[in-house]
């Protein structure tokens, strides 16, 4: 592949579908995605959506690592305010005992939720203030053991699990380049201060001993299919279901309203939304995808695909892996 190639996996749930068969869909697809040439797969934490089945985010990352044997996987990302800094470096400490030189940790300040979601976890709005804070003592937590340290994760201590921030504006680019670490750009749904951000990251980059010079991931959606036709087709209807989404908490809206919507204020902020997307046969998809890495620079490119079924969303990834790797 031209660059490497990250996949971030929804963990959607298909309606007349369970959360086990969007489990096994991600076994299935990440096995796939190892043979097909992918550099990692990802898992985002979300909490309180119905359709969205990565909340134990941690517990799936070592399914999927369990089930394959060379891929990276890790958290595209883990929101960080929801959880103290020790927990997070167990859970990732354990991950990187079990497969050691494969585990990620992408971290977010968004809560991945709405406010009744924060609740429920005991956490409040504000905690996101402390996500600078935080981010150190995770990396000091995972880093090799100090002099008179007091508090250990255990494991966790001296893995050094790779840290990579996530964001979707200038706030993550600036932090990633205060601390030398790699920045992820999460454009596949929040594009507008992309550009801007990726120039400030690389301005203000400080290295670091792991990472001399900065590193970016840029995300898009694809929607590949076997024909022009079938790809405009899918992308249809997952543009109808972002809409029925944002208006009733997730359940699916008629064709004819959906399509209402989408010709109204609230489709076009779909639409922008969804701004970087390749969408057509192999060609049409390669040219687009070129296209994004031309215009960001990115070293690594994130790719996310939320098609309507799990065996259009992997003959989606196998067709842009052929068209990468030709």
């Amino acid at each position: 592949m031209a660059v490497p190639v990250t996949i971030l996996d929804l963990a959607t749930v298909h309606p007349g579908g369970s959360v086990k068969d969007t489990f096994d869909a991600s076994v299935d697809l990440a096995q796939h995605a190892e043979r097909w040439g992918y550099r990692r797969y990802w898992f985002a934490e979300h909490h309180n959506m119905p359709t969205i089945a990565s909340s134990a985010t941690a517990v799936l990352i070592g399914h999927i690592a369990g089930a394959t044997s060379t891929i990276r996987v890790g958290s595209g990302g883990v929101m960080l305010p929801n959880h103290s800094p020790l927990v997070v470096a167990e859970q990732f400490g354990t991950l990187a005992t079990l497969y050691p030189d494969r585990i990620d940790l992408g971290l977010g300040r968004a809560p991945g939720g709405d406010l009744a979601m924060l609740r429920a976890l005991r956490r409040d709005p504000s905690a996101a203030e402390a996500f600078p804070q935080d981010v150190l003592e995770l990396q000091a937590l995972l880093g090799p053991e100090r002099p008179g340290q007091t508090v250990r994760a255990v494991p966790g201590t001296g893995t050094e699990v790779p840290l990579i921030i996530l964001g979707s504006s200038l706030f993550g680019a600036r932090l990633a380049a205060a601390l030398g670490l790699p920045y992820a750009f999460a454009s596949h749904f929040a594009p507008a201060a992309l550009l801007e951000a990726l120039r400030v990251y690389r301005a203000e980059y400080r290295p670091s001993p792991a990472h001399p010079e900065p590193y970016v991931f840029a995300a898009m959606n694809v929607f590949a299919a076997d024909s022009e036709d079938e790809a405009r087709t899918l992308f249809t209807q997952v543009l109808r279901d972002r809409v029925g989404q944002l208006t009733r908490r997730g359940l699916p809206l008629p064709d004819r309203d959906a399509d209402a919507l989408l010709a109204s204020p609230a489709g076009a902020q779909v639409r922008e939304m969804m701004r970087y997307t390749a969408v057509g046969a192999p060609g049409t998809v390669r040219s687009e995808v070129d296209r994004f890495v031309e215009l960001t620079g990115a070293d690594e490119l994130v790719v996310a695909s939320a098609a309507p079924t799990n065996e259009t969303r992997r003959r989606s990834y196998e067709l842009l892996a052929e068209v990468l790797t030709a």
